[in-house]
């Protein structure tokens, strides 16, 4: 609402667009997080800025019955008050705006692009209860209201040793370390959203499912299941999953 008058008023008095873009820019190009204060702070800047600009233009069409002279250099005051009145507007808002202690985090639409501009945390889930991280990886991560969770082998925690050479046994404490994983990061299996099954042998895919099937609730997770060249430390099955919070 308030740029949309701020537009207006300089268009009336032929600002050119100079404020427009700047304002404009202010808006869209920039990434802000901005809290209810900083939003009200820059409301009120601008409500001051449009009624310092309209009356400024009430003021210079009151004097059309003075000289020339006389008004051209009111034109001029008046349009150099408005143009001020318009940068100091913009002046406080961005700085309630941009202020470090009023910051929120939300995303915000920006210019040709439908991109997140809300800076995510991130937060490391460990449990003791699975097998620890054979390399620079976390167990899973939480970000927002997901929870990623890494490739699962079935190895037993204690040991780290596979709990079976067979394909039915890994699955088994595969998916037992995955609920391990979720249920210390606050979630489980019925809020897994999307599963990827490597298998070292497609042909051991009916015997993963099978085994899967007993896991997971309906609806089921969205799924991809893959044949690769190798797993870690010759693995049968690996897993991960993304799921709610």
């Amino acid at each position: 609402f308030c740029y949309c008058c701020f537009f207006r008023v300089s268009k009336r008095l032929r600002w050119g667009g100079w404020a427009e873009r700047l304002l404009y820019h202010l808006a869209l190009d920039r990434v802000f997080c901005v809290s209810v204060t900083a939003e009200v702070s820059l409301v009120l800047a601008m409500l001051s800025s449009v009624a310092m600009v309209a009356a400024a233009g009430v003021f210079s069409r009151a004097i059309v019955a003075y000289p020339a002279h006389i008004k051209d250099f009111c034109y001029s005051s008046s349009g150099f008050l408005a143009k001020g009145a318009g940068l100091c507007c913009i002046s406080l808002g961005s700085r309630a705006v941009l202020d470090g202690s009023n910051l929120e985090r939300f995303p915000i639409a920006s210019r040709g692009a439908s991109r997140s501009m809300a800076v995510l945390q991130k937060e490391t889930v460990v449990s003791d209860k699975a097998p620890a991280a054979l390399g620079p990886y976390s167990q899973a991560i939480k970000s927002g209201n997901l929870l990623f969770v890494s490739g699962v082998l079935g190895l037993v925690p204690e040991t780290g040793k596979f709990a079976s050479d067979t394909v039915e046994g890994q699955t088994e404490q595969v998916l037992k370390n995955m609920g391990e994983i979720l249920k210390e990061g606050g979630a489980n299996y019925a809020s897994v959203v999307k599963t990827t099954i490597m298998l070292a042998d497609l042909n051991d895919f009916k015997k993963v499912n099978e085994i899967y099937a007993k896991y997971f609730p309906a609806p089921f997770p969205a799924r991809s299941t893959y044949q690769v060249a190798g797993l870690p430390l010759n693995a049968r099955v690996e897993i991960e999953c993304i799921a709610t919070l």
